[in-house]
């Protein structure tokens, strides 16, 4: 029997709970519940969905133990909260005019169901421009009207301001993020530690959409990363000789190789560090491997609305399975989520790791 997995980068699922954002980007996080919410897209190779599985279709385990799941059945009449986050400073202010006429993609992503829109923005700091409102107009016309911010590019501290505006939105609703961006974080207050924590905390999806960052950027993230490296020199890690898959996408061939080698007693702390790395190394792309989301690049407002109209019609087409983990313990899990049999023709995509606080 054959099994087809896809152990994405980090992915998160939602756990409920409660965010304050304190002076100088500190996060203070607080988990109310242990019931692990797990969204997941399952895909024919030619990217049609799947509509027909059902709870017996799916194998979810959590540091390596299989766990007993739940399939709820109405996702597609579920209320959106979405916050559209915006990087107006640095390179971003090249970039303001292709957020211009974005009102009927915003209409589509959002579709027939009961939702909220808000605005961020970010340079330095973030701002909110609109706060929540299921006008969509309002957020369409803030978006067609950016001012150039300062010359920073705080990704991480956008994003952590945006998941605290959600989480002040109905329990009932699911969050999503569309993030406009270079590839790279700039000086955020909010460390990455801060940040994988948070995201792993969260039943966000990010859907992001990156232009990219300057080479001197990329070259000194980059020269970080070799000394966190989880793993040998050669071997599974190796990148010479790698396969096609992981050209451009080192983080994911870390982390598979983590799934097949390491012990599950060791398999969350590699998994926190192989995604701390790639926060560094990728923050845009990275933050929509945690959650199970999108990542696109794109280089003028052709290519951005091209990645729109895709996302528009993946937002709405999942399935959410849930489980109470057994057991509970405190720290980072790591997910595995796979279908049974023999289904070499489906892509799964999933989150594949969430955070259990301490107990107060």
């Amino acid at each position: 029997m054959t099994r087809i997995a896809l152990t994405l980068l980090l992915v998160l699922p939602g756990l409920t709970p409660a965010l304050a954002q304190q002076p100088q980007g500190t996060t203070t996080l607080t988990v109310s519940s242990t019931l692990v919410q797990v969204p997941v897209q399952v895909k024919t190779k030619s990217g049609k969905n799947v509509y027909e599985l059902t709870p017996d279709n799916f194998l979810v385990t959590d540091n390596g133990i299989p766990q007993t799941i739940t399939l709820d059945d109405d996702t597609g009449s579920q209320p959106l909260a979405l916050a559209i986050v915006v990087q107006t400073g640095g390179a971003g202010t090249a970039h303001i005019n292709d957020y211009q006429g974005l009102g009927a993609l915003i209409d589509a992503i959002v579709g027939n169901v009961d939702h909220l829109v808000a605005v961020v923005s970010f340079d330095s700091r973030p701002h909110i421009l609109q706060a929540f409102t299921p006008n969509t107009t309002l957020a369409a016309k803030q978006l067609n009207n950016l001012q150039p911010g300062d010359n920073g590019a705080a990704i991480l501290d956008g994003v952590a301001f945006a998941v605290n505006q959600l989480r002040q939105q109905p329990a009932n609703y699911r969050h999503a993020i569309l993030l406009f961006s270079e590839t790279l974080d700039q000086d955020s207050d909010t460390t990455l530690e801060e940040a994988l924590r948070l995201i792993s905390n969260t039943n966000t999806t990010m859907y992001t959409f990156a232009f990219s960052s300057t080479h001197a950027a990329v070259h000194h993230e980059a020269s970080k990363f070799n000394q966190y490296n989880p793993g040998p020199t050669h071997g599974c890690f190796n990148r010479d000789g790698a396969d096609a898959e992981y050209e451009g996408h080192y983080s994911k061939q870390v982390l598979d190789c983590i799934s097949q080698l390491a012990p599950p007693v060791r398999l969350a702390t590699m998994a926190f560090v192989a995604a701390r790395n790639a926060l560094r190394t990728n923050t845009a792309e990275s933050i929509a491997q945690l959650t199970g989301g999108e990542f696109a690049h794109f280089k003028n407002a052709k290519d951005l609305q091209n990645g729109l109209a895709a996302v528009s019609n993946d937002v709405p087409n999942f399935y959410l399975l849930s489980f109470r983990p057994q057991p509970p313990t405190p720290g980072m899990h790591t997910l595995h989520v796979e279908l049974k049999g023999d289904e070499p023709h489906l892509e799964v995509k999933a989150r594949s790791a969430y955070w259990i606080d301490d107990a107060k």
